[in-house]
């Protein structure tokens, strides 16, 4: 947020640490980084936790998407006008607002639960499963959105015609393929940089793939990742190889662009922080109203139910990953991108205070991207 912030202050200091030119290289940065981040979401996608309490999970996870979804189309209706222009149609806006209310960010929470002793709590536990589902509907909704925004109304059944053709390729035969490669690197004291190389080439044609179909590279890669066996050596050493170096060296370059991109004076009037406290006041009582109400009614005590609408809420790197979407295909405006990053790291900053406040896990401090390794 230099240009907010240290632009303001200092500018010929901000034009020397964060030149105009630096952008595009600091956008392709970026881009590798995130593709490379949403792959290895997909590894640590466990579907099985869909076992453990199946009914509440679907249950939650349902109400957890389709609430903020419906409120935030609704509030689509207010901010259109206010926020959007004619360029844009209001049933895209309607669509990505609907969207954008509905992430939970699933490796945020892992790593909060993590940071707070409950990864292994029945608590944790539900609250994992509901936010794979989450993130696994999320990028499913997003991919359709992209892939209507990008084409006509015709061409737009085709590239969802395409999308669904390309998942069942990749359930019916990458996953098997891979499945086989899994198997046989077991049977090796460790991954082979053969093996290594042959997932990561297979990543970036998927993100091909996916970007010439329509929807977008990063769909491909989190695709790509959720097909490798999630308990394999393969998965496990994968991460270990990847984690460090995409979130110590790439997300950082993604965190500058996003502050880069967020142009905080633009909202300069009273009325824009109204406009801003409202999207947050929606995606709030969206997703923690729709998770802790289907929670209770599941039968899970009050507190404990409150405590996974906390965890729901926490949106984080996910949601500036689904913002960045939006703006790079025009459908949101600078100034609401801005109102939009800035709820996004509200409600995950509050997610530690909150579950401290209802005395489960300790007060520290949540992370906007994680992994076993360290945070940014």
């Amino acid at each position: 947020i230099g240009p907010s912030i240290l632009g303001r202050v200092a500018p010929e200091e901000q034009s020397f640490l964060q030149p105009v030119a630096i952008a595009p290289n600091l956008a392709v940065i970026a881009q590798v980084g995130i593709i490379l981040f949403m792959f290895l979401v997909g590894l640590e996608l466990d579907m099985s936790l869909l076992s453990k309490r199946s009914h509440v999970t679907l249950a939650i996870s349902h109400s957890s998407i389709v609430v903020p979804f419906v409120l935030g189309s609704a509030l689509a209706l207010w901010l259109y006008p206010l926020l959007s222009s004619e360029q844009v149609g209001f049933t895209n806006f309607a669509l990505f607002m609907g969207v954008a209310m509905s992430v939970t960010a699933f490796p945020v929470l892992a790593r909060i639960l993590t940071d707070q002793g409950m990864q292994r709590s029945e608590l944790g536990t539900i609250a994992l499963a509901c936010a794979a589902v989450d993130d696994a509907t999320a990028w499913c909704l997003l991919a359709v959105i992209v892939g209507i925004v990008r084409a006509s109304t015709t061409s737009s059944l085709w590239t969802l015609g395409l999308t669904f053709a390309y998942v069942l390729l990749m359930l019916g035969v990458a996953r098997p393929l891979i499945a086989r490669l899994a198997k046989r690197e077991s049977l090796n004291d460790r991954l082979s940089q053969r093996a290594t190389a042959a997932v990561l080439v297979g990543l970036l044609v998927s993100a091909l793939v996916t970007e010439a179909i329509g929807i977008h590279a990063l769909f491909g890669a989190f695709l790509l990742g959720a097909v490798v066996p999630h308990e394999s050596r393969l998965a496990r050493e994968l991460t270990e190889r990847l984690e460090d170096f995409v979130i110590v060296l790439l997300l950082p370059a993604f965190f500058a662009f996003t502050g880069l991109r967020t142009q905080i004076g633009l909202l300069s009037g009273v009325m824009d922080w109204v406009y801003c406290g409202v999207i947050l006041l929606v995606a709030c009582v969206g997703k923690f109203g729709g998770s802790t109400l289907a929670a209770r009614l599941t039968g899970m005590p009050w507190r404990e139910a409150s405590a996974l609408g906390v965890l729901m809420n926490t949106r984080g790197l996910m949601e500036l990953i689904v913002l960045h979407v939006g703006l790079d295909l025009g459908v949101i405006s600078p100034r609401l991108f801005a109102m939009l990053v800035i709820m996004a790291v509200v409600t995950t900053l509050a997610t530690s205070p909150l579950l401290h406040a209802l005395k489960l896990g300790g007060a520290r401090t949540p992370a906007l991207a994680c992994g076993n390794g360290g945070a940014v």
